[in-house]
């Protein structure tokens, strides 16, 4: 990875100040130097406290650090919420990332996508290989356990973060994304996280709120379940509910066919030209 690195005169980083990116900013820091460009997306689909982390972590690592205000509610057809929404999603964010660079001279992109992503359903893959973004973790081969030793032999104080999805994740496919309903999920996983759940999930549906936290952290759960149930309704839902399959990445993917597109297996890429998409403001 290093000596991919080490071929580009400079790169632009997506950085959301999660595992893998802070991971692959420090790696390029370490390379590159100065020639470093960290770019983070800030939108209503993005938790405030994980843009203001990765303003942090960019401050800690000396890169430059921009941040955009983006508008992936005006993109056509997300709110709608197909089953390729991290697609148009990712496609129209590394459309405006490639414009950055461009108009700082910067020759490529870079985004955080590892060799463990290949296992589960990722339709944004699609978008890297169609903009010409580079995956270095990807193309190494580093899977996330991987990273995360990599990163606590490194020092980041990020080897050991929960994972972290965009909040559009929440919402079963088909279901619209609104403003109110994004700012409930939000409001629901924020109060959680303040009781000491640091791995939870807010699943919508509708007028309830299915919780999902690793099975060892059910019985806390339920300790507190007034407490719980009190947070959540006041964040917007009027039923709470508990899922006792527990946490586990890409739930909302398991009524999704194999062979979907994104799928291992599925048509998960092809080329195509570079694309925009309707994103507004920046900051």
């Amino acid at each position: 990875m290093r000596g991919m690195l080490g071929q580009f005169p400079g790169a632009l980083v997506a950085f959301s100040g999660g595992v893998d990116s802070t991971f692959l900013l420090h790696e390029c820091r370490q390379i590159l130097g100065e020639h470093v460009l960290a770019v983070t997306a800030s939108s209503p689909i993005h938790p405030e406290e994980e843009v203001e982390r990765a303003r942090r972590l960019a401050q800690e690592t000396g890169v430059a650090h921009l941040v955009l205000a983006t508008s992936e509610l005006d993109l056509p057809g997300f709110c709608s919420n197909p089953a390729d929404r991290c697609y148009l999603c990712k496609r129209a964010l590394l459309g405006l990332l490639w414009e950055v660079a461009r108009s700082r001279g910067i020759p490529c992109v870079l985004e955080g996508s590892n060799a463990s992503d290949r296992a589960e359903y990722r339709p944004g893959l699609r978008a890297v290989a169609e903009t010409g973004a580079r995956s270095p973790l990807q193309e190494a081969g580093l899977t996330k356990g991987e990273i995360r030793e990599l990163s606590r032999r490194a020092g980041l104080p990020t080897w050991d973060l929960p994972p972290m999805a965009c909040l559009a994740t929440r919402f079963p496919y088909g279901t619209p994304i609104t403003p109110a309903a994004l700012a409930a999920v939000a409001g629901a996983e924020r109060a959680l996280r303040g009781m000491g759940f640091g791995l939870v999930r807010v699943r919508y549906h509708g007028t309830v709120a299915r919780i999902e936290v690793p099975g060892e952290e059910m019985g806390v759960l339920l300790a507190r379940r007034d407490q719980v149930v009190q947070a959540v309704k006041a964040a917007g839902f009027p039923y709470v509910a508990l899922d006792l399959q527990g946490y586990r990445t890409g739930s909302m993917d398991e009524v999704l066919a194999r062979g979907q597109p994104g799928y291992p297996g599925g048509e998960a890429s092809c080329r195509h030209e570079e694309g925009g998409g309707a994103w507004t403001g920046r900051r």
